[in-house]
């Protein structure tokens, strides 16, 4: 394999990429020219703000080829576009070869979610102290244990541990892993229904629940029936603001409902939106997101 690294303007970074591709590059890349100095500047894409830009002011441009002679020919025809003076080669550097499969897997190490419950991919050992393991791999659907959002409901469900064993039903509105359905299942829930408008958070759901000794029952949305103790829910801001009539009608006297995928920002947008139904008040805070809960009256 072998590695042709560019240097390119901000706004020639889409048409140098697609150009890069049409070629017929293993790969493409992007990132900043300028990056750990001062003039470093990082691309925000949280909901709600302005879409990133595509680029840095000075991007560096990598694309993968499988021989060197393709590289080279690539950066020939590219610089020849009129289009392209003020893209530049910078290299054409040999990639190393690596066991890409241990590369990746290394990545991924254990998450502590409390000093006892513990997110363990499977190629790892769990730390002696966990009591509770749910073994988790990176896979097609989102939720890793990784994320904010994520652990901050993880926190919830394991503070709530004692109370899970009388937990009857529970519904993880969005499930995409399952990773919060399966925990409720760790901690005691009984009934548990992981419902996600994509087939494959459904199929990753089954997979990771099997894998963890926990019944659950993944499916599309329309399977969510009934009320619920305890109504899970890890989206984003604007789509519970619409489920809030949802949800709500799931969620059981005395049921719990927690939601996640929140920006500190949109607190308030959030209670206006539940008030008809429940109070929701912020229950854990992490790097500018917030975990809410509300209980409904019995």
């Amino acid at each position: 394999m072998h590695e042709l690294v560019l240097i390119c303007r901000e706004e020639d970074v889409e048409t140098v990429s697609d150009a890069l591709m049409e070629v017929e590059s293993l790969a493409v890349s992007v990132e900043d020219a300028d990056a750990d100095t001062p003039a470093e500047h990082a691309l925000f894409g949280e909901p709600g703000m302005p879409a990133p830009k595509p680029g840095w002011e000075r991007s560096v441009v990598k694309a993968l080829f499988a021989t060197e002679a393709e590289a080279t020919e690539a950066a020939t025809l590219l610089l020849a576009q009129d289009w392209a003076t003020d893209v530049h080669v910078q290299t054409i550097q040999a990639v190393a070869e690596q066991d890409w499969v241990r590369l990746t897997q290394s990545q991924f190490a254990p998450v502590e979610i409390t000093p006892e419950f513990w997110i363990v991919p499977s190629w790892h050992e769990a730390p002696a102290q966990a009591k509770h393991v749910m073994r988790l791999d990176p896979g097609l659907a989102f939720g890793t244990g990784t994320h904010p959002t994520t652990r901050m409901c993880l926190r919830w469900i394991a503070g709530h541990g004692a109370e899970a064993a009388g937990w009857q039903r529970v519904l993880d509105y969005g499930c995409g892993s399952g990773i919060l359905a399966i925990a409720t299942g760790l901690f005691g829930a009984k009934h548990i229904d992981a419902v996600d408008i994509d087939p494959a958070a459904v199929t990753a759901s089954v997979q990771n629940a099997k894998d963890n000794g926990v019944t659950l029952n993944a499916a599309l949305p329309d399977a969510a029936q009934g009320e619920y103790p305890i109504v899970l829910a890890n989206i984003l801001a604007t789509p519970l603001k619409l489920l809030a009539p949802l949800l709500c009608s799931h969620l059981a006297p005395g049921g719990h409902l927690v939601l996640a995928g929140i920006l500190e920002r949109q607190a308030d947008e959030l209670k206006a939106a539940y008030a008809p139904y429940v109070q929701l008040d912020v229950a854990d805070s992490e790097d500018g997101w917030i975990l809410m809960t509300a209980r409904r009256a019995t």
